[in-house]
This record gives structure tokens, C-alpha cells and sequence, in this order.
């Protein structure tokens, strides 16, 4: 696997694109409102909106700089608009109208001519003809205006260096700063048709870098790309060569209604299960998503936005305090005990297995981190009414001091009831439907609390509960820490029962720009995934795929045909070993010397001719040659003058790394051990020897449990030396050997 990260095009494959392209709006907002925007045409888009409050406003946005596109697919810079003409259609049902106060504006921020910051007011009602929901609007930038009432409020634009414009778009009864609830939650829609915009300036360069079809797949979510258009987004996962189904998580903030209680608006089925703009925005996806042959995972958790969500459906710990994820502003976790909350998940499920079965997708779902929440010191919260009324008011667990082991394996079996319920829902909705089950190694399996796996893991999940165990482990996979991923990995294949094939694998993701170097622990993540031979390995997440300009590529592997066979003829002390290295010397013209060492370490070349005595062993020596095809195959061979290594420090612990290449110091120079013979590895911290470690490929050891910072790693071991053939052809006698002469049969070591 081959992987980069781009910042900008360099001389890739480019396009040219009209401004205001429908595909490239975005919308923005305040909560609890929300918006969303689709194209509906090559020239068209439209914006569904619901309103709670009164001071509520959303923007329609054209932005001048592309922030949303990976760097191989965006728009490129150009805050010039005043060679620009913007032309199009307006109708709008539910915000107030074109003529009235408040009504749309075009707001345009950016500098004016001497450079000083600045935005503009422009009235959208002064450049249309027609009604006030219905309008052909034309505006020029040379020589718009903003103001309310024109000529006499006149304030010209100078549209030289624009960073963005957005339309405002607000309900009736809009009062800034009025955070007072509508009389009743206002559902609205705007469209722009026939959108235009022509005069020199109206082109722009666009990526359009197509990177060729790889083997892994691509999550998004909602919550994080509800302001951008779906079919934007669908050209970002077409281009970057992700296929097959998209893990697309509905998210935990942006799909619910919501109804007015008290002071508080909490999640509700009042009026349908999905908010209209989120059913608007999804209905699209499905739609384009099938049309370009992709398929669509959808995953629904346990986690919803704790200012919404009613306060007898949250987890809570023994002391009533309520399940908060860490994340601003805080999420909170259903109780799987409370049946008005699982209701409320199976309404929402079938809902988007509805828009999956009308857009002719397969139904795929997913259910997404179920769990009993884990307070930072261990407290678990299973002390809700409904989970105690349903546990039998269970004393208090912390997972970090000794348990109950009955009060976990009834917290779990009451989790995976609640899981079966929803499966049971979508799969009586949809008789073909996959149900998949998507578990977080880190929190379930952390090694600091190693009964979690009771509650969180259940063994009621056990095979076949599920079509697909889905498996992720971000904090290990962008630390690098193979050897805890490994170890959860195995562990939940023996707790459930899934063999690779019924499992998928998600690596990632990297949460800040400033970590951008997490990305190769990723990437390797990745791999490992697929040679496990998972039926599917996803990226986590597009979002931090398209900010870090991350780009994934199969390369041909590498392949060093190896035979893991010893060479057969025994060594004598005559053997020849010749190490050679590459040195690059360059004599000056007063003779002093510049040397370059070109390889990192020696390579060694063998004579293994004095070992062969016998007839015997040439019809050996040539049956091993043809088994080995000459030089295509490698083997293993035993250096009679370097075969072992003894208490050979391999790495020292940092609390987080568990693996340890074995290797050999000669010196300065290092020397990588992949060959090592079974059995004879040991291994001691600190001079303590250790049987908690295993011996992986590559002579790769993996212990345990992550050594603490300080501690020295250090190995004992035989080994071998991966070697080929060195030459196409084999030329021994029976008249060499009787003579008194050695045959020559040339080795030479592989790299690996």
C-alpha cells in the first residue's frame, strides 16, 4: 500500500469549473435550527430549512477560497468577482420574503480598495424582477450596491478582494438576538434555477486529479459534512478511488426533530421521525450514491446531543450524574434499558432504511458503538431508573477496581437485548438486509479494565447474531501501537466467534490538522487490516481525508518469493563469507578523499561449494536448486561465523509500543534479524527475562504489554540469513569433488 499526504496540486490533472456551480454551496447556521442543501439540476440547488427560533438565521455561502475539497479536486483561489455576472431563479416558501424587511441579503465579506476589512449589505429584492417568492435576480459586481432602498442608501461594492458572500435566510417573526422560541417549529425551502454566471471572470481551475480504484473504503458522517452538498462530497470518494459501500455514521446532532418542553427542545417524533432538511440531504445521497454504483452502510449509535436528548434516557452513574462524551458541546448515551429511547432508535433506523429502499440501494445498517458508558475513573453507568429497575438496582461498578462479574454479564446481556431489538426492526422492514456491529477495542477491551468486555462486548453478540462484526481501534492505529490492536483483535475473534471474512476493519482517524503524522500509523493500520483478509477495510473518515489531502494507492507488492526451507548441505568451516558493502569515494584533485556509504548495511555473499562431498549431495544440491528455480526463490541459510545473538537491546519502552524488531549491533551498524529461528528467541526487561511476548513475522517480538518508559528491550536468539542463489546456472561434478577440488555454488543475501 502506497500513501500520501497532498497540500496542493503540482501539475496534476486540472479542469475548469463556472463560479457559483451549484455543486459548491454550502450552508451554515446556529443550533437548534438546521439547513441543508442539494443540487437539483446542473444549474440548480435547493436549501430545506427548519426554524425553532426566533432569532434563527441560516447562510446559503459562496466562498472564494475552497476549504471543503481535498487539495487534488478544489476550486482554486480567486477573490475577484467584478468580471463577474450572477444570474438566477429565486423561489422560497417559509423564509421571509424577497420585499420585506429582513428579507434575503446578500452579505459580502471581504476588503475594500485600500485593503481594509469590510462586508457589504446587498438587497436581493433591489436586483429582482418579479414577486416577492418568485424572481428572476441579476446583480453585476462592477457595479452592485448594497443598502436597503437604492439610490438614496447607496453603498457601492468594491468586489476586488472578496473572501465570501452568503444569502441570509431567516423565518417570520425573525428577531435578531431574540433567542425566544417560535410559536411552532417553521419548515421552509429556497430555490435557485437557472444559475449563471458569465464575463471573463466567471471560470475558475478545478482538481480533477482521478486517483485509479484501490482496495479501501471510505467513512463519512453527517455531523460532519451536513453543510456541503452530497453529490460534492460523492465526487471527492469517486476521485480519491474509494468504491464499494460508503460507512456513512447519521450522526448524533443533525437528524432529529425536535419539540419544545420547558426551557429545552428535546429529540421528538412529532410531525416524522427525521428533521426535513436532514431527510432532504439524504434522499439525495442514496439517490446519487446508487447512481454511481456505490453502496451505502448506514450507522446509527447509542450517542445523541445531550442538550436534546430527554433526561430519563441517558446512562447515568450511581450518583446521577449523566453519560457525557468529551466532544463540545457534549454528547450523551441512550440507555439501552429505557424502552422510549430504543423506540425512538428503531423509528429513526427504519426511516433510513426507507430512503435506502426508495433510492433501489441494498439495505446495509449498522449499529454503531453500543455501550454502557465509562465514566474517566471507571464508574459505569448503568444506573439510570430503567436500568435499575431492569438490573435490580445494582450496586456500583467501577471497571478499574474489583466487580461484580453477575452485574456485568447482565449489563451486557440487557445491551445486547436492546441491539437484537434493533436488528429484528430493520430486518422485518427489509427480509434482505445486513445488519452489521460496530465495537471500539480501546474502550471494550482496555487492557486497564479487563472485565469491560462483560457489559460492552457481550457474548450474546456472539456469531451469528450479526452479518458482520465491525471492529475499530483509532487511538491505537494513529499511535502506532500494532501490538494492542493485534492482541484486541484476537481477542475479540475468540470472545464472538467472527473469522475474517465476517469482519470489517476501520482504521483511524487523525482528529487535529497538527497531527497530520498520524496518518502513516494509520495507513500501516490499514494494511494489517487486509492481510488479515477482512472482507472490508475503511479509512476513518473523509472529512479528515479531504482536510489532510490524504491519498491511498495499491502498489504491486513487492514480492521476494521466499521458501522458509534451510539450505540442506551442511556448512563446513572452508565455507567462503564475503560481507560487501557500496562505497562511493571521490578523490580530490589534492588527493583527499569524500566517501559515501551507499547502503545502510552490509550485504554478504557466500561460496557453499566446500559443502558439497558427495554424489548424494550433488543430486541434493541440484534438486534444490530446480525447487527454488535458481535465483527467483529465496531460502534460508546458516552462517557458520555469525549465527546468534546474545542479550541484543531491540528498542526501549515508551509506555505505548509493544513490538520490537529483533536485530543485531555491529558497532554503529544495525543489522535487522527477519529470520530467526523458532524457539530459541528470549527476551528480558531491564535485564529480567520475560515469557510474555510472542515472535511474529519478520522477527518482529510483541510483547505482552507495552514496556514503561525507560525500560531497556533486549533479545537473545539464533538466526538464519534469507540468501538466494546468486547466478542462473549450477555447474558441479562428480570429477570436482573426487579430485580434491571445491564445487562453486555462489550465494548471495536478500534484503528483506
Amino acid at each position: 500500500m502506497g500513501w500520501w499526504l497532498a497540500e496542493q496540486r503540482r501539475g496534476q490533472a486540472e479542469d475548469v469549473v463556472k463560479r457559483f456551480d451549484p455543486v459548491f454551496w454550502t450552508v451554515d447556521f446556529p443550533r437548534p435550527m438546521l439547513a441543508s442543501v442539494v443540487t437539483t439540476a446542473a444549474d440548480a440547488l435547493r436549501v430545506d430549512l427548519t426554524f425553532y427560533r426566533c432569532s434563527d438565521l441560516a447562510g446559503l455561502i459562496w466562498a472564494a477560497e475552497d476549504r471543503w475539497d481535498h487539495p487534488l479536486l478544489a476550486y482554486a483561489t480567486r477573490r475577484d468577482f467584478r468580471a463577474c455576472r450572477l444570474r438566477f431563479r429565486w423561489r422560497s416558501s417559509g423564509v421571509i420574503p424577497l420585499d420585506a424587511v429582513h428579507g434575503p441579503v446578500l452579505t459580502i465579506e471581504g476588503r475594500d480598495a485600500t485593503g481594509t476589512p469590510r462586508s457589504w449589505y446587498v438587497r436581493l429584492w433591489n436586483y429582482a424582477q418579479g414577486t416577492a417568492e418568485d424572481a428572476v435576480v441579476a446583480i453585476d459586481f462592477a457595479t452592485v450596491a448594497g443598502g436597503f432602498l437604492l439610490p438614496g442608501e447607496a453603498d457601492p461594492v468594491w468586489a476586488g478582494d472578496i473572501d465570501r458572500m452568503f444569502v441570509s435566510l431567516v423565518p417570520p417573526g425573525y428577531a435578531e438576538g431574540d433567542a425566544a422560541p417560535l410559536a411552532a417549529p417553521v419548515e421552509a425551502w429556497v430555490e435557485l434555477t437557472g444559475i449563471a454566471c458569465d464575463g471573463p471572470g466567471s471560470v475558475l481551475p478545478i482538481g480533477a486529479a482521478v486517483v485509479p480504484e484501490h482496495g479501501l473504503r471510505i467513512a463519512t458522517g453527517y455531523d460532519d459534512g451536513y453543510n456541503l452538498t452530497p453529490a460534492r462530497l460523492l465526487r471527492n470518494i469517486l476521485h480519491l478511488g474509494y468504491r464499494g459501500d460508503i460507512l456513512h455514521y447519521v450522526g448524533m446532532s443533525h437528524y432529529f426533530r425536535l419539540e419544545a418542553h420547558g426551557d429545552g427542545l428535546y429529540a421528538s417524533l412529532a410531525g416524522g421521525v427525521l428533521a426535513g432538511p436532514c431527510a432532504a440531504w439524504h434522499r439525495d445521497f442514496a439517490r446519487r450514491a446508487k447512481a454511481l454504483g456505490l453502496g451505502v452502510i448506514w450507522s446509527l449509535s447509542y450517542e445523541l446531543l445531550d442538550q436534546h436528548c430527554w433526561g430519563d434516557w441517558k446512562q447515568r452513574a450511581a450518583d446521577g450524574s449523566p453519560a457525557q462524551t468529551g466532544w463540545s458541546p457534549p454528547s450523551t448515551l441512550l440507555s439501552p434499558a429505557h424502552g422510549g429511547a430504543m423506540a425512538y432508535l428503531r423509528a429513526v433506523a427504519l426511516a433510513f432504511v426507507g430512503i435506502a429502499e426508495d433510492a433501489g440501494l441494498a439495505v446495509r445498517f449498522q449499529i454503531g458503538e453500543p455501550w454502557w458508558w465509562v465514566m474517566a475513573d471507571g464508574r459505569l453507568c448503568i444506573h439510570d431508573a430503567a436500568a435499575r429497575a431492569a438490573l435490580g438496582d445494582p450496586a456500583p461498578q467501577n471497571l478499574r477496581e474489583p466487580v461484580d462479574p453477575m452485574v456485568l454479564d447482565a449489563a451486557g446481556a440487557l445491551l445486547a437485548a436492546s441491539t437484537f431489538a434493533l436488528r429484528d426492526a430493520v430486518k422485518a422492514r427489509a427480509p434482505g438486509a445486513e445488519v452489521l456491529l460496530l465495537a471500539y477495542l480501546p474502550t471494550v477491551l482496555d487492557p486497564a479494565m479487563p472485565e469491560a468486555k462483560r457489559a460492552n462486548l457481550p457474548i450474546g453478540w456472539a456469531s451469528p447474531a450479526f452479518d458482520v462484526l465491525q471492529l475499530e481501534d483509532y487511538d491505537w492505529a494513529a499511535a502506532g501501537n500494532a501490538a494492542a490492536s493485534e492482541r484486541a483483535v484476537a481477542a475479540a475473534e475468540s470472545r464472538l466467534g467472527y473469522p475474517a471474512a465476517r469482519q470489517h476493519y476501520l482504521a483511524g482517524f487523525v482528529l487535529r490538522r497538527e497531527d497530520k503524522d498520524q496518518w502513516r500509523g494509520i495507513a500501516e493500520a490499514a494494511a494489517r487490516g487486509r492481510r488479515r483478509g477482512v472482507a472490508a477495510t475503511y479509512v476513518w473518515a473523509l472529512p479528515q481525508v479531504l482536510r489532510d489531502g490524504f491519498i491511498h494507492f495499491d502498489q504491486e507488492a513487492a514480492m521476494t518469493p521466499f521458501d522458509d526451507v534451510s539450505f540442506p548441505l551442511a556448512l563446513g568451516r572452508e565455507a567462503e563469507v564475503a560481507p560487501e558493502v557500496s562505497t562511493a569515494i571521490v578523490t580530490s584533485a589534492g588527493g583527499a578523499e569524500r566517501r559515501n556509504a551507499e547502503w545502510a548495511e552490509a550485504r554478504t555473499r557466500y561460496d557453499v561449494g566446500p559443502g558439497v562431498r558427495s554424489e548424494a549431495d550433488i543430486a541434493e544440491l541440484l534438486g534444490f536448486f530446480r525447487a527454488r528455480m535458481g535465483p527467483a526463490r529465496g531460502f534460508r541459510l546458516r552462517d557458520p561465523f555469525d549465527f546468534e545473538g546474545r542479550d541484543v537491546t531491540i528498542g526501549t519502552g515508551d509506555g505505548v509500543e509493544a513490538r520490537f524488531p529483533l536485530v543485531k549491533r555491529y558497532g554503529a551498524s544495525v543489522r535487522r534479524i527477519t529470520r530467526p529461528v523458532a524457539g530459541t528467541v528470549s527476551v528480558r526487561l531491564d535485564g529480567v527475562a520475560t515469557a510474555a511476548f510472542s515472535l511474529g513475522e519478520g522477527g518482529v517480538v510483541t510483547l505482552d504489554a507495552a514496556p514503561a518508559a525507560g525500560v531497556r528491550v533486549s533479545a537473545s536468539f539464533l538466526f538464519d540469513v534469507p540468501v538466494r542463489f546468486a547466478e542462473d546456472q549450477l555447474r558441479v561434478s562428480r570429477a570436482t569433488f573426487l579430485a580434491g577440488a571445491a564445487a562453486l555454488v555462489p550465494l548471495v543475501e536478500i534484503r528483506e
